[in-house]
């Protein structure tokens, strides 16, 4: 494994824009908590010492996935979390976490500015970010991530869609009422195809028979079958299932990680950065679930090319071994906010870009034409 950097170059924060933004989606993405058609989000640019970073808040519009939305992102980012950035230079993004504490709550809106610094650090360093965390490939496997479909013939041709562009792994959606005969169908259909089903919480342990039932169609993973904020109901679940389950909403620290691992709630974790406040602390849950031999993967939450850099990025250490939510970006976004875009080779990757910090080119112009509200925030010192 490469050194993870230390940098030593102090980085003051000299200018920070935020762009509230929407942007519609190539097609609409249905789950459990509903259709999405249209993403609201917000992109910050960072200007220090010569070098512009981009950050992208991964909170949506509405409070589903989580409590925090752009409305209290752009609060929190404006009143609180972009004055303590200009307080004084850093030496590492590493210590945004710590500089960020007197927030209580609040990781997406804290991750966003952190990918800004990591970019910037990574750029002072002249190195990819991918190099600058440490990893230690140039390609990473992805898999596609696809929405409740109107039919199960529907699902099960978009399924066979992905499949030959050359997706590796599929995921899909479930809710009560379209789960078992749906994953019946695409299993199926990719008898061979590494599959998993998501459930974005949307069952309670009273419904453990039917993933008891699903143990007979080989699936790669369930994840969060149970509540948003569970580990111990789902540990009850995983002592009656043969299929891993795969936690995600209930992670979102290091210490969450280590006490599903003991409890036996999972035997799979997927890492979303801005769940867990930044890419500092998705690495330390990446280096607990190495410690307790549990792999990890990279989860996506509709982001534009800006995030999914980054994404790829982090997915890029070595216990990252499964197949990420990492999609081309016109599975989403046509045209995204980046040159080149991202595509999915043949063999089921994306290539990691190499250019210094996130290594991609934000098209300024396609940003400003989706931004509904920008503020500019210059440091006073």
């Amino acid at each position: 494994m490469r050194t993870r950097h230390v940098n030593a170059i102090p980085i003051r924060a000299e200018r920070v824009e935020l762009h509230h933004i929407r942007i519609p989606l190539v097609a609409p993405f249905e789950t459990s908590f509903g259709v999405t058609v249209e993403r609201e989000s917000i992109i910050a640019r960072v200007t220090a010492d010569g070098c512009v970073g981009w950050g992208e808040c991964v909170a949506e519009a509405a409070p589903g996935y989580s409590y925090e939305t752009v409305q209290t992102a752009w609060h929190i980012l404006s009143d609180y979390l972009i004055p303590a950035l200009f307080s004084t230079p850093i030496t590492s993004p590493r210590q945004l976490p710590e500089r960020f504490a007197k927030v209580r709550g609040h990781p997406m809106a804290k991750a966003t500015l952190e990918a800004a610094l990591w970019d910037i650090a990574a750029q002072q360093a002249g190195t990819s970010l991918c190099h600058y965390l440490g990893g230690v490939r140039d390609r990473v496997v992805v898999g596609v991530s696809i929405g409740i479909q109107p039919t199960t013939e529907k699902l099960v041709e978009r399924v066979l869609n992905y499949r030959g562009i050359g997706y590796s792994r599929i995921k899909i959606k479930i809710k009560p009422g379209r789960d078992l005969q749906d994953v019946s169908a695409v299993r199926a259909a990719i008898p061979d195809t590494p599959l998993m089903v998501d459930a974005n919480s949307a069952y309670t342990l009273d419904d453990a028979s039917l993933f008891e039932r699903m143990d007979e169609l080989n699936l790669l993973m369930i994840e969060q079958p149970l509540g948003y904020d569970d580990i111990y109901e789902h540990s009850k679940l995983q002592r009656r299932l043969r299929t891993p389950i795969c936690l995600d909403e209930s992670i979102h620290s290091a210490s969450d990680a280590q006490f599903a691992i003991e409890a036996g709630a999972c035997k799979i974790i997927n890492i979303k950065q801005g769940r867990v406040g930044g890419l500092t602390n998705a690495i330390a849950v990446h280096d607990v679930c190495q410690a307790n031999a549990i792999p990890v993967w990279c989860g996506g939450m509709l982001e534009t090319g800006i995030g999914r850099a980054l994404n790829v990025a982090l997915a890029t250490l070595p216990n990252f071994s499964l197949p990420g939510d990492l999609s081309a970006s016109n599975r989403y976004y046509n045209p995204d906010l980046i040159e080149p875009p991202f595509t999915v080779n043949m063999d089921g990757t994306l290539n990691v870009p190499n250019e210094p910090g996130l290594g991609v080119h934000v098209e300024q112009r396609r940003l400003e034409h989706i931004t509904l509200r920008k503020a500019i925030f210059i440091n006073p010192s």
